[in-house]
């Protein structure tokens, strides 16, 4: 399985001219046995699948490269919010050893899992974290410290805005992973990025490799420091979107 692993893993990443060392093709081969492990007695993803986990997950998570410069991901400070699983934090963090990264989740028993995936596979400068973004948006150890807020949530682009970019410091990223094409979500968002301080700077399409599946990345610039009523209390971005 490990060898199916690594020619599946080779093979798609070849289209992002991504190589792995055999250490990082060891780490994601755990974290494939982790993940399918612990999914037997909770509730972690749908595709448990070798093969679908390799494209949809982790090759899906490290297709990052293609819209952030990689000499910028290697040592900067990265929130992955909504993370899940760990998607697309850990994989991120696997390629990009040197990158600071924090996974935030509101769901506690998926903490417990990813905290066991961090330390068996010796992971350092990563953390899990259990909380909503409404509440760590405000906090002052959070708000504005990342250079990257990423997020393969599937939430609205105008409600995942309002959770993101209040973590985003001037100058850095939030970048949305989304399904398919994205043209009326963003039409819809741009109001929200401008009272969030955020810009849209470009959109990235994509057919997933090793797939016919399309992808979007978006990519929103922080241009100047969020207002102090923003994100707005537990609940309300998803029900009322900015707009």
């Amino acid at each position: 399985m490990r060898e199916r692993l690594e020619q599946q893993m080779t093979q798609n990443l070849t289209e992002l001219s991504v190589t792995l060392s055999d250490r990082q093709m060891e780490q994601f081969y755990q974290y494939y046995q982790l993940l399918t492990e612990w999914n037997r007695v909770m509730n972690l993803t749908a595709i448990t699948e070798l093969e679908e986990v390799v494209t949809k997950h982790f090759v899906d998570s490290l297709t990052l490269v293609k819209a952030v410069d990689r000499e910028k991901l290697r040592e900067c400070r990265v929130l992955d919010l909504g993370t899940g699983a760990g998607f697309p934090g850990i994989p991120l963090k696997i390629l990009f050893p040197h990158m600071k990264v924090v996974l935030l989740d509101s769901l506690n028993k998926r903490i417990k899992f990813l905290e066991e995936v961090i330390h068996s596979l010796n992971l350092e400068e990563i953390s899990a974290v259990h909380g909503r973004a409404e509440d760590y948006g405000r906090d002052g150890d959070y708000r504005e410290r990342f250079d990257l807020c990423v997020s393969r949530a599937v939430a609205n682009l105008s409600t995942l805005s309002e959770y993101c970019l209040p973590f985003v410091k001037i100058g850095g990223y939030f970048v949305s992973y989304k399904s398919g094409k994205a043209e009326e979500e963003i039409r819809q968002a741009k109001g929200a990025w401008k009272l969030l301080g955020g810009k849209l700077e470009d959109t990235v399409e994509f057919s997933l490799p090793g797939s016919d599946m399309e992808r979007s990345l978006i990519r929103v610039r922080k241009v100047e420091g969020t207002n102090k009523k923003y994100p707005r209390k537990v609940g309300i971005p998803g029900k009322e979107p900015l707009g």
